[in-house]
């Protein structure tokens, strides 16, 4: 048994954020990652051209800039590499292949009482903690939907967070299911490798471009977020025309409100654009079944395909081994309150990172979480 004053659990950026704010005060903490190394999202599950699709300036972790002479926006492997100097700077030491299972709250002693399993030893490993953070990611375990006949498919079914490249599937039939950043951007990806390429886009989405949201979260500090929305909109009119007739619709709220609003990003677009509008990536609305190597569409419409990616998102998993949590997280493992009050529960309970809010949402997390234990750390000790 270990006794520690602050358990986090997940060495992803909301982890380490909040590992480094605390060292900031001098607080003691232990931080536990079920995986072999930290970030392991951005190092082993995310695709080879990916960047981030946020201006530097907003991608940042507390306490620690960017290099000088880095892009505006970060490639995979240069934030994986940021990520690395800041361990290092920070002297956080994870614990590794350390799975938590269970951790409930002790009434009696006023402790969260946590159960772990060392993976490289094959035992158990048990801590109490006064303060416990869940920084375990919303992007914790993929998330692939039920769709009839699935199991029938003959050809490759994969996650987003196993695609690394369309070299494989040049001259293949593939079609991408899910119209968030990572699917649009994959389609684009297997398009340019020869892929015949399908993206299923089933609900409203808003297109723009890298620089308009970059100019939208500048102005969302001057201006009223209805009005930036106006802005935003009228301008990805101007530079992408009217998408409807190739399938692609705009939702009524505007895209900053509606990242505020639910969590949900704008598509910024890489080029997959300009590929639909030639016709070079096809459409395709919502499926109805599958057969065989056949899916059937709603509109009756039946394609075969070789490959099916599924650019569906992810989950979080805080519930599967976080008991007690009711005061903090849905049924889902995601925060009740809305932001910016949703990092805090009760009994010393934390969240860091789960807020839908990206790297940003991360360090005011990791900030409000570390000063709020000081002062009750303070407060106990005077």
């Amino acid at each position: 048994m270990e006794s520690v004053a602050v358990l986090i659990v997940g060495a992803g950026p909301a982890g380490l954020a909040t590992a480094a704010c605390l060292s900031q005060f001098a607080n003691p903490y232990v931080i536990v990652e079920r995986e072999s190394c930290s970030a392991s999202l951005w190092r082993n599950r995310a695709y080879d051209r990916l960047k981030l699709h946020l201006a530097k300036e907003f991608c940042e972790l507390p306490h620690m800039s960017y290099p000088i002479d880095a892009p505006t926006y970060i490639p995979k492997n240069l934030f994986v590499k940021y990520l690395d100097d800041y361990v290092e700077h920070f002297n956080i030491q994870p614990k590794y292949l350390t799975c938590v299972e269970s951790s409930t709250y002790d009434n009696d002693e006023k402790c969260w009482s946590i159960v772990a399993k060392d993976m490289s030893k094959c035992t158990t490993v048990k801590f109490t903690a006064k303060f416990l953070v869940v920084a375990s990611g919303e992007n914790s375990a993929e998330n692939i939907p039920m769709i009839p006949g699935l199991e029938s498919f003959p050809g490759d079914v994969i996650h987003s967070s196993s695609y690394k490249s369309g070299k494989s599937y040049s001259g293949k039939n593939v079609l991408v299911v899910g119209s968030g950043n990572s699917g649009m951007e994959i389609a684009y990806d297997l398009a340019t490798h020869g892929a015949n390429t399908s993206v299923v886009i089933r609900s409203p989405i808003h297109v723009m471009t890298k620089e308009l949201i970059r100019l939208g979260m500048t102005l969302a500090h001057h201006l009223p977020l209805n009005l930036v929305d106006k802005l935003l909109v009228m301008a990805a009119y101007l530079i992408f025309g009217d998408l409807s007739r190739h399938g692609i619709t705009r939702p009524k709220m505007g895209p900053m409100t509606l990242k505020a609003e639910t969590g949900r990003s704008a598509v910024i677009d890489v080029g997959t654009v300009g590929l639909i509008k030639k016709g070079i990536i096809k459409v395709q609305g919502s499926i109805s079944k599958i057969k065989g190597n056949i899916v059937k569409f709603q509109c009756s419409k039946r394609i075969s395909f070789d490959a099916i990616v599924f650019a569906t998102g992810y989950k979080s998993t805080a519930n599967i081994w976080l008991k007690n949590g009711e005061s903090m997280l849905n049924g889902n493992g995601l925060p009740i309150q809305k932001y910016p009050n949703h990092w805090k529960g009760e009994n010393g309970l934390y969240c860091a990172g789960l807020a839908r809010r990206g790297l940003a949402g991360i360090a005011t997390d990791a900030k409000n979480i570390a000063n709020d234990i000081k002062s009750l750390i303070d407060s106990m000790s005077s």
